[in-house]
């Protein structure tokens, strides 16, 4: 950089600038002053060049440079674009190739983390479980910091590196990236925004950083308020959306005037239209309706139909109260939970719920309001059609491009989590009906109902289940190590896990499926100030990498305890034995999803279709618009999986009886 020359300044003022001081103003070499009017300078500001044109939506061109503008201690790079800065840009560093049009204000004023180290009171309004948000924050490191309170030291430990961070972004001046767009847009005030964002239409953005880059950049529209934020790489708000201290994690969507107070967001969470206050939105949480509000809850991979809500308090002590929706929960319209309450992984509510149900032993249930009790029918939800349409459908949208993934992602239906839930929920049934009788009615159970025939069919499901899932993981070891196995001593050998690890319980770190003892490790070795914060961040990566490795060890546990001895003494009939029961169990599933999507296509549902004609035409609109059964693609794909899964199961004995 040099300092401008007599005929720079003399030309500079012939095009209306000014400046308090022209000597603190500094340029690079190739500094021509033509693309420069009507702007003011103040305090230390340094200028690139301006050498190149801008495209604007409609064809139109506009040159480099800065009009209508006031800078107090700016730096700016190489073909950059301002136009018409109402009041003035403050104390930031600029990158190249951005354009700024018809903004408010832009500025830093004092010494700012720009949103980091800002306490979240998340789940519960009263306090107690304040979240210090920061940019690399992930799901899981997220729950423990929620939901391991009976921990102080490991909590204070890991809130003392996470103020250190936010130390460390302290600054008196901001940065705005490369190639960023801001657009007709209000005040920018103490935010850090990265490169390639694009900010058009936004009313307010107040103490926060914006993780934009070229991979994944950020997007934010028109009439969007946002306060006290983290918003991660590619997330999308539009419409008039309301953030009030939240992390919002990568690859999420807000639209539609949707209002979020007080929340963590994670990756691929949607909200449009409704309310979210105090939650934790772990990944994929999805809500698109008005009239849903999520409150002081914990979900993932939740999908909240229309007028979905919650209440947190019961009109004593406050907004004190709380609850969890395991993963995969979903809430149809109109339903309501009263927390405290907790919702089994992969279940169903429906209706109005005043009972504090806890089913989270009992997963992929269905949880139904009958005269105002709460019905539980165990395993239901395992034979639906949307249940596997959700499980394939959450891979194929994950938003997130960025190369640098902050949260470790899970998306296995069955896992040694929700397989050991089945298991012991297995369990509770059969011991409900020891204790009650086969020939009771109704059986209570967590301020929940179950009926006979719902309990006996929850013993059957669970069981096609478990037997699915171990199965599964048998033959997937057999099929990764084939090329090792000549005989059934080589095939003992194969089956005898590589780890210790995966024994035992498991748990869902919001997204992150792990063995309960690793996890342990992880809270102790945080307990004695061992980890930095990138150290628990690979931790959390090493987990999910291994995840196979557990799974098998976890697996072959628990087909020791049905075999009743170790298995590197299992025969080759006992092996045969999983193979056919897993086959059973697969096409068993597949036939119960294949009526459950017939359901689609029956009379009911062609209801309304060919409104002015008869059967015929009825049928005809109705194929015309949702297509026939047998063609549906979904449908076909099951068939298809049928004969698939039936093929490795052949192919599976046929190896086995050359052994």
């Amino acid at each position: 950089m040099r300092p401008l020359t007599p005929q720079e300044i003399a030309q500079l003022e012939s095009q209306n600038c000014s400046a308090h001081d022209w000597t603190l103003v500094q340029v690079a070499d190739a500094f021509r002053p033509d693309y420069i009017k009507d702007t003011h300078f103040s305090g230390r500001c340094s200028l690139g060049v301006f050498e190149r044109e801008f495209d604007l939506p409609g064809g139109m061109r506009v040159h480099s440079g800065i009009t209508h503008a006031t800078l107090h201690n700016v730096e700016v790079g190489d073909n950059c674009h301002f136009y018409n800065i109402h009041n003035y840009i403050a104390n930031y560093r600029i990158g190249k190739d951005t354009c700024i049009e018809n903004v408010n204000a832009i500025l830093v004023d004092g010494t700012t983390t720009f949103g980091n180290g800002v306490r979240v009171p998340v789940m519960n309004e009263g306090g107690g479980r304040e979240i210090p948000i920061f940019n690399e924050l992930t799901a899981s490191l997220a729950y423990i910091l929620t939901l391991y309170r009976h921990r102080p030291q490991m909590i204070a430990n890991l809130e003392k590196r996470i103020d250190a961070y936010a130390a460390q972004q302290a600054a008196d001046y901001g940065t705005i990236g490369e190639n960023v767009r801001i657009l007709n847009s209000g005040s920018i005030k103490n935010v850090r925004i990265g490169d390639c964002a694009q900010i058009v239409g936004t009313s307010r953005l107040k103490n926060g950083s914006i993780n934009s880059n070229r991979f994944a950049p950020v997007k934010l529209g028109s009439g969007v308020k946002c306060t006290d934020f983290i918003i991660c790489s590619g997330v999308e708000i539009n419409d008039s959306t309301l953030v009030d201290k939240c992390f919002v994690g990568q690859g999420c969507i807000f639209d539609k005037h949707y209002s979020a107070g007080e929340s963590l967001f994670f990756s691929n969470c949607q909200g449009m239209h409704g309310e979210a206050c105090a939650i934790f939105a772990g990944p994929y949480t999805v809500t698109h309706h008005k009239s849903t509000l999520l409150i002081a809850g914990m979900f993932s991979f939740l999908n909240a139909g229309s007028g979905s809500n919650q209440s947190n308090h019961m009109y004593k002590l406050g907004p004190i109260h709380q609850g969890v929706a395991e993963r995969g929960a979903k809430t149809t319209s109109d339903s309501y939970l009263l927390w405290p309450s907790r919702i089994g992984a992969f279940s169903l509510v429906m209706g109005r719920h005043t009972h504090h149900a806890d089913t989270s032993e009992l997963p992929f249930s269905y949880l139904i309001e009958n005269n105002s009790e709460s019905y539980l029918v165990p395993g239901a939800n395992l034979r639906t059609v949307g249940t596997i349409r959700d499980a394939q459908k959450w891979p194929k949208r994950d938003n997130r491009k960025d190369p640098d993934l902050l949260d470790q992602i899970n998306f296995n239906l069955l896992s040694p989590y929700t397989v050991q839930k089945m298991w012991h929920g297995m369990e509770i049934l059969k011991e409900l009906r020891t204790l009650s009788g086969e020939n009771t009615e109704v059986y209570g159970y967590k301020n929940c109902k179950i009926r006979n025939t719902s309990l006996t069919h929850g013993i059957q499901l669970y069981t096609i289940g478990i037997s699915k899932f171990l199965g599964n993981s048998l033959i997937s070891r057999i099929e990764k190590n084939e090329g090792k196995i000549h005989s059934f001593e080589d095939l003992r050998k194969v089956l005898i896990p590589d780890s210790t690890i995966g024994q035992g319980e498991w748990v869902d770190l919001a997204g992150l499926i792990a063995p309960k003892s690793e996890v342990k490790k992880l809270l102790d070795d945080m307990e004695q100030d061992r980890l930095s914060l990138e150290q628990v961040r690979e931790r959390f990566v090493e987990m999910h990498q291994h995840y196979y490795t557990y799974e098998w060890t976890w697996a072959a546990d628990m087909i020791e305890k049905v075999i009743g001895h170790p298995i590197s003494q299992i025969t080759l009939e006992e092996v045969r034995r999983v193979v056919d029961n897993w086959q059973k169990a697969v096409v068993d599933l597949d036939h119960m999803v294949y009526d459950d999507a017939r359901k689609e296509f029956d009379l009911n549902s062609q209801t309304g279709f060919g409104v002015d004609g008869d059967a015929s035409q009825q049928r005809a609109d109705f194929e015309s618009v949702r297509g026939s059964f047998e063609s549906n693609p979904f449908v076909m794909a099951v068939l298809e999986h049928i004969r698939t899964k039936s093929a490795l199961g052949d192919k599976i004995r046929n190896l086995l009886s050359q052994l």
